[in-house]
């Protein structure tokens, strides 16, 4: 009887692991409770409390997806449905699939999803469509269709970026030099968008846009990448994402005295005060809080029944400079 106590214990605990191993703020439940949920929950969102969503960002790190959660909870609580922010503790694919096939076992009804690696992850959507779950994008689409997308239009913002960068360096009256790109990874669509868009801005111009080096959003490399490039006598860096913005202007405030012009995307505390202290010009400064709500309101259609037609919504940007940053929340 004791050998059988223990043997059920363990079984519990690793569970919880597997739980707790691609999301630290979800409550761990054991599958034995969460396949009974299942069975007994209706179809329709309108059972308060009993319908789960899932947020799977790529990570928990990023404070984009901290607030894009936050847009998500606030709406979840309008709507009466239980939303769990479930993503891995680091950028990583394997990590994120493991999170997704959480979701399918454990009775969630809808996905949103902001995929790492569009490739990667789309077996495993797959097979949750398969098992009748909605999908919804949130910033960062996989090549499964959805039912619905709600993202930035990345390669407008980054060409905005890039305009950006341009009429600084004209204003100082620089024409022409080496321009450095801070990306991610090259398989990431969101970031591959916004480095293109960026890359656009400079085609009729005299300036050479160097390779692409990656960071994996990691913004200690990314600061060593912006460090190298400013030894290289380059005139401009774009960092693609949070991190790759974060190392970009620190490697720009490490490098003292220098004058190279630091433009970012994505908005976090230290981002902000990296552009109140001029070490960045501005950022591109998303709205996933409003990526998140939306992205509530359309799990709640979709478990219902409503035809969302796969329809792709911008939800924009703002840039973000000395002059408004302040007033940024």
């Amino acid at each position: 009887m004791k050998r059988k106590f223990i043997a059920m214990a363990c079984c519990a605990a690793l569970i919880g692991t597997a739980l707790t191993g691609c999301g630290g703020n979800t409550t761990p439940t054991t599958a034995s409770t969460e396949a009974s949920s299942a069975a007994s929950t209706p179809a329709s969102a309108s059972a308060s409390g009993n319908v789960k969503i899932a947020l799977i960002t790529m990570d928990q790190i990023d404070q984009h997806w901290v607030t894009m959660n936050e847009g998500a909870q606030a709406e979840a609580a309008v709507k009466g449905v239980k939303c769990d922010f479930i993503s891995p503790d680091t950028k990583d694919d394997s990590k994120q699939i493991e999170c997704v096939n959480n979701a399918v076992s454990n009775g969630y009804k809808a996905i949103m999803v902001a995929a790492n690696g569009p490739d990667a992850i789309s077996s495993a959507l797959k097979d949750a469509q398969a098992a009748g779950i909605k999908i919804i994008y949130v910033d960062s689409p996989a090549n499964v269709k959805a039912e619905a997308t709600f993202s930035t239009d990345n390669v407008s913002a980054g060409k905005q970026a890039g305009e950006e960068m341009l009429k600084a360096l004209k204003a100082k009256n620089v024409t022409k030099g080496n321009i450095g790109i801070v990306n991610v990874n090259a398989a990431t669509q969101s970031t591959v968008n916004r480095e293109k868009g960026f890359r656009s801005a400079f085609t009729s111009s005299n300036f050479k846009l160097l390779d692409t080096q990656y960071c994996d959003g990691d913004a200690s490399k990314a600061q060593s990448i912006a460090e190298n490039y400013i030894t290289q006598g380059v005139v401009g860096i774009f960092g693609a994402n949070e991190g790759a913005a974060t190392g970009t202007g620190n490697a720009i405030k490490a490098a003292k005295g220098s004058k190279v012009i630091g433009v970012g995307f994505d908005k976090s505390d230290t981002i902000k005060g990296l552009i109140k202290d001029g070490y960045l010009l501005c950022t591109m400064a998303q709205n996933p809080d409003i990526m998140g709500a939306k992205g509530v309101d359309a799990c709640v259609d979709a478990i219902n029944g409503k035809d969302l037609g796969g329809a792709v919504t911008d939800t924009g940007v703002t840039i973000l400079n000395k002059d408004n940053v302040a007033s940024a929340k």
